[in-house]
Order: structure tokens, then C-alpha cells, then sequence
């Protein structure tokens, strides 16, 4: 294994409540991101086909409209659009994590908010659905499992990935980090919002702490893929919902540094050349599922398994 591995993390608007347009775009970002040498692309939260700005919004016509849109542009995993993400990933020959709305292939009415791993032989690697959607999310999405706190082997070290809050709830990132994890992709619905219209309580100022934290505490590189959202990015009929998502994307080190952040409110693809020997030296400090832990006094179950037992 070389000491340098090249990661992206995308940061632009997909085509809101669009999954086929937003898929296209998907398709030639990575191609570009690819370019770059990159060998893990990140895409932010629910990124195809957008996050659901709506659910902040009043409970009115407007707003159910909006959600009935949603689910309609929903995929499924896997699906058509699934294979085409796989597809592009094998010719990029690239790792690809985005997230994606992602529709109950049961019931047909309930949405999760999941993070999709691909790797590049162009298969799926894994998917982790978001636990807990946070406050007002909950009118978008269903609850996740924790069949998907998983760590995957990759050519270039172990990834992991988790959305949003997840990363607030604690107990989800010490199952990732007691798996060894050493790239982590955090997916964000977008920066802190500084126009009107906002949500009532800011779900995005912490961002970056939450992703620093975690960089540091698991000694792993974080890729902080935020989304972009402006009134514009979205249907006409649904503007008057929107609020301004700004990105705020950022590389984090494994001592929880930022190394590289991208313009706020631009498209653009940040990328960064990670070091496993930074990793190591990182781990070597602290190891929270090792050296730097107390399996005689606290154990973690993750669906009655003992996470630090996993292979």
C-alpha cells in the first residue's frame, strides 16, 4: 500500500427532487473528481436527488406537495440508478460514497436517509441507513438500522461513513472507530444558513466540530461533504420553502485538523493527498477501541454484537 491516497469530496447542488437529472450530474462529477488522481469521491447528505429542505417548512398544502414529490424521486437499492452509480465508479475506477434518499422497497411510502457505499470493481460495498433523522427531518424520513455500522475493507485502508447528527448521537461513531476506521466520510446537508428564510433551530453550526471531533477522536481522515442549496436549485412551486445552504465542506486530518475547506456557497471538488503514516502516528496517541480504552469497564452492542468482536 502506497503512503498517499488522493480523496474528493464533492461539494455542489444536485438537481432537487430530480433523481434522473441529479443522477446525470452524479455521474459527470465523478468523472471529473476522478481526474484528480482521487481514489475515494464523497458526496454529502441525501445528495440524489437532494436533502429535503421542505420538512422545515409549516404543515401546509405546499409542503405535503413537496413531500409527495420526494418520495416520488426517491430509488431504491439497489436500482437503475444504483447500476449507473456502480457503472460510473468502475470506469472512474474510484470509490464513490453518497448519500441517497433511499425508498422502502416494501411499503413504497417511506424514505430513509442513507449513505451508499461503491466500490470501484463497480458493486455496492455497503449501505448505512441514518439512525435518528434529527427534529424536523423526521416528516422526511424513516429510522435506521444498525445492520450498517459497518467498516469496509478498501485498497487503500477501512471507510466508514455516517449522516449528519449521527455523529452528535456519540455511540454510532465509537462502533465505526472500535472497527478501526481510517477514512470517514461524514455527509452534511450544508453549512450554516445565513439568510432568511432558516430553520427554526440550526442543525448545521455544527458541522465542522462535530467532523473535527470525530477526525480526532477515531485518528482517521474525515472527508465533511456539505451540501449547497439556494431558493434557485429547487422547483419553482417549492422556493418559497428554501433556505441557503452554504456547503462548508472540509478535509480533516487525523489529529482533527482542517486541511483543506472549500469556498462557501461554490461548486467545487475539494481534494486532498491523505498519508497512512499521519494515520498511524495519530492511532498511535490514541487508539479509543485499543490502547486508549476500558473493554473491562464499558462494552458496546450493536444489535446485541459486540462491536469491538467484529471482524
Amino acid at each position: 500500500m502506497n503512503d498517499a491516497t488522493i480523496v474528493a469530496a464533492v461539494q455542489a447542488a444536485p438537481v432537487y427532487m430530480n433523481s434522473e437529472a441529479s443522477l446525470e450530474k452524479a455521474i459527470r462529477l465523478i468523472e471529473e473528481a476522478a481526474l484528480t488522481g482521487a481514489e475515494l469521491i464523497a458526496f454529502s447528505e441525501t445528495w440524489l436527488p437532494g436533502y429535503p429542505f421542505f420538512a422545515f417548512a409549516r404543515s401546509d398544502r405546499l409542503r405535503f406537495t413537496a413531500a409527495e414529490v420526494y418520495l416520488d424521486q426517491a430509488v431504491e437499492i439497489p436500482g437503475p440508478e444504483t447500476e449507473a452509480l456502480c457503472e460510473a465508479a468502475r470506469v472512474a475506477e474510484v470509490d464513490v460514497v453518497i448519500g441517497v434518499a433511499e425508498l422502502d422497497r416494501r411499503t413504497k411510502g417511506t424514505v430513509y436517509c442513507t449513505m451508499l457505499m461503491i466500490g470501484r470493481e463497480g458493486e455496492i460495498v455497503g449501505k448505512h441507513r441514518k439512525l435518528k433523522p434529527t427534529m424536523d427531518e423526521r416528516i422526511a424520513w424513516g429510522e435506521g438500522s444498525g445492520e450498517g455500522l459497518r467498516v469496509h475493507d478498501r485498497p487503500y485502508g477501512r471507510l466508514s461513513a455516517l449522516n449528519c447528527w449521527e455523529h452528535q448521537m456519540v455511540l454510532p461513531g465509537y462502533a465505526l472507530m472500535a472497527q478501526g476506521t481510517q477514512f470517514h466520510v461524514a455527509g452534511w446537508p450544508g453549512g450554516e444558513p445565513d439568510t432568511p428564510p432558516q430553520p427554526p433551530v440550526s442543525l448545521w453550526s455544527r458541522q465542522e466540530l462535530l467532523s473535527r471531533a470525530f477526525a480526532a477522536q477515531g485518528a482517521c481522515y474525515v472527508i465533511a461533504a456539505g451540501g449547497l442549496l439556494t431558493p434557485d436549485d429547487v422547483p419553482e412551486q417549492f422556493r418559497s420553502l428554501a433556505y441557503v445552504g452554504t456547503g462548508d465542506t472540509t478535509i480533516i486530518d487525523p489529529r482533527g485538523e482542517v486541511v483543506t475547506r472549500a469556498p462557501r456557497g461554490e461548486e467545487t471538488i475539494l481534494v486532498h493527498e491523505a498519508r497512512h503514516s499521519v494515520i498511524r502516528a495519530a492511532k498511535t496517541a490514541t487508539d479509543v477501541a485499543g490502547h486508549y480504552s476500558r473493554p473491562d469497564v464499558f462494552q458496546l452492542l450493536v444489535n446485541g454484537e459486540d462491536v469491538l468482536k467484529r471482524d
